[in-house]
Protein backbone atom coordinates (compact mmCIF):
# COMPACT_ATOMS: atom_id res chain seq x y z
CA UNK A 1 0.00 0.00 0.00
CA UNK A 2 1.50 3.30 -1.07
CA UNK A 3 1.53 6.22 1.34
CA UNK A 4 -0.20 9.16 -0.31
CA UNK A 5 0.82 12.61 0.86
CA UNK A 6 0.37 16.06 -0.64
CA UNK A 7 4.09 16.78 -0.28
CA UNK A 8 7.34 15.02 0.52
CA UNK A 9 7.05 15.49 4.30
CA UNK A 10 6.83 12.20 6.20
CA UNK A 11 6.10 13.60 9.66
CA UNK A 12 4.98 16.82 11.33
CA UNK A 13 7.27 16.75 14.37
CA UNK A 14 10.57 17.35 12.58
CA UNK A 15 10.98 21.12 13.06
CA UNK A 16 9.81 21.03 16.68
CA UNK A 17 12.03 18.04 17.44
CA UNK A 18 15.07 19.91 16.18
CA UNK A 19 14.13 23.08 18.08
CA UNK A 20 13.65 21.33 21.42
CA UNK A 21 16.74 19.15 20.93
CA UNK A 22 18.85 22.26 20.38
CA UNK A 23 17.18 24.04 23.31
CA UNK A 24 18.20 21.08 25.49
CA UNK A 25 21.74 21.33 24.06
CA UNK A 26 21.72 17.77 22.78
CA UNK A 27 23.44 16.56 19.66
CA UNK A 28 21.66 14.07 17.45
CA UNK A 29 24.13 11.43 18.66
CA UNK A 30 23.37 12.22 22.32
CA UNK A 31 19.63 12.01 21.65
CA UNK A 32 20.16 8.66 19.93
CA UNK A 33 22.08 7.36 22.97
CA UNK A 34 19.31 8.49 25.36
CA UNK A 35 16.69 6.75 23.20
CA UNK A 36 18.74 3.57 23.28
CA UNK A 37 18.49 3.49 27.10
CA UNK A 38 14.71 3.24 26.57
CA UNK A 39 15.11 0.41 24.02
CA UNK A 40 14.19 2.76 21.17
CA UNK A 41 16.81 2.42 18.47
CA UNK A 42 17.03 5.49 16.24
CA UNK A 43 20.52 6.24 14.97
CA UNK A 44 21.92 9.73 14.40
CA UNK A 45 21.23 9.63 10.66
CA UNK A 46 17.60 8.69 11.27
CA UNK A 47 17.18 11.54 13.75
CA UNK A 48 18.47 13.85 11.03
CA UNK A 49 15.91 12.42 8.60
CA UNK A 50 13.13 12.91 11.16
CA UNK A 51 14.17 16.53 11.67
CA UNK A 52 14.14 17.02 7.89
CA UNK A 53 10.69 15.37 7.76
CA UNK A 54 12.02 12.58 5.53
CA UNK A 55 11.33 9.70 7.94
CA UNK A 56 8.10 8.52 9.51
CA UNK A 57 7.94 8.46 13.33
CA UNK A 58 6.13 5.62 15.08
CA UNK A 59 3.91 6.15 18.09
CA UNK A 60 6.35 4.57 20.55
CA UNK A 61 9.19 6.68 19.11
CA UNK A 62 7.07 9.81 19.57
CA UNK A 63 6.40 8.91 23.21
CA UNK A 64 10.07 8.21 23.91
CA UNK A 65 11.17 11.46 22.27
CA UNK A 66 8.65 13.46 24.25
CA UNK A 67 9.73 11.81 27.51
CA UNK A 68 13.44 12.41 26.92
CA UNK A 69 12.92 16.01 25.78
CA UNK A 70 10.39 16.70 28.56
CA UNK A 71 7.62 17.94 26.28
CA UNK A 72 4.22 16.43 25.59
CA UNK A 73 3.55 14.40 22.46
CA UNK A 74 0.91 17.01 21.61
CA UNK A 75 3.57 19.72 21.70
CA UNK A 76 5.76 17.78 19.28
CA UNK A 77 2.72 17.31 17.04
CA UNK A 78 2.04 21.05 17.09
CA UNK A 79 -1.29 20.65 18.87
CA UNK A 80 -0.24 22.86 21.79
CA UNK A 81 2.08 25.79 22.24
Amino acid sequence: MKLILDNDNRNIIGPRLKAIRLKNKLTQQQLSAKLETMAVYIDRASISKIEQQKRIVTDFELLALSEILKVSPNWLLGLEK
